[in-house]
């Protein structure tokens, strides 16, 4: 039976969000520069949206590059914004085709200008898509983004726009990059690392981690349902009792 058949589309995650992990070491398995792994996580990319748009996935956040990524060789630096480059180019098509509106987060104006260009492009035209929201972590980093609210915080606590007895997760919330966004409900994670790597450190709070062997570019559609299916075959209990829930 096929994995899709199997979801339960009345208990899907609001928010999905993958850590795409193993790209350099899929490359190095077949002898190949880490460059190559890159290229070909790209096509998981495409599949995975695809799915998370077939079955009905809301939300879908994707961790493309870290604000540590920058501290890698040049080479692979340049290589991964290319492809970003690349790859916004040649998808807004069918992000329009598939009803899938772009979103970025992250420090972005760190991307190189014609990153930004591209990116901010597709943005506004897909702006009024609503089947989905695809949102690409660029430049991110868990720790900045709090940092950043604190700071903005403080700074309207400061000029009395928001006084301290007032802030509650919701006015947080506000002041992050997913201030639009629901909470992370599913957090998936490939190539068998068991961290979070600063990603969403707030979001995730009462996130389902899934944690997976399968390198990035052999993830596909099929082992992202196998994820929510297991979601689904869990007990979420948010703090409460199974007798309370029950």
């Amino acid at each position: 039976m096929d994995r899709k058949d199997l979801v339960n589309k009345d208990k899907l995650p609001k928010h999905v969000a993958i850590i795409m992990d193993g790209n350099g070491r899929w490359a190095k398995q077949k002898g190949m520069l880490r460059v190559f792994g890159h290229e070909n996580g790209t096509k998981s990319v495409k599949d995975v949206v695809e799915g998370c748009a077939e079955i009905g996935i809301k939300n879908l956040t994707l961790y493309a590059f870290s604000t540590e990524n920058w501290n890698r060789p040049k080479k692979e630096v340049d290589t991964l914004i290319k492809l970003l480059i690349n790859s916004l180019r040649k998808e807004l098509k069918t992000l329009n085709d598939n009803n899938i509106r772009l979103k970025g987060i992250g420090n972005l104006a760190a991307l190189p200008k014609k990153a930004q260009t591209e990116l901010k492009e597709v943005i506004d035209k897909t702006s009024e898509n609503t089947r989905m929201t695809l949102t690409l972590a660029l430049s991110y980093g868990a720790r900045e983004e709090l940092k950043n609210a604190m700071i903005s915080l403080c700074s309207k606590v400061k000029n009395n726009i928001i006084s301290v007895e007032n802030i509650d997760e919701s006015i947080i919330n506000a002041h992050l990059y997913t201030y639009d966004l629901p909470d992370v409900d599913l957090l998936i994670r490939t190539s068998g690392e068991h961290r979070i790597s600063n990603f969403l450190l707030w979001q995730i709070a009462y996130a389902e981690l899934y944690f997976t062997d399968i390198l990035w570019p052999d993830f596909r559609r099929k082992d992202l349902f196998e994820a929510i299916i297991n979601y689904q075959n869990r007990e979420r209990r948010f703090g409460k009792t199974s007798e309370q829930l029950n």
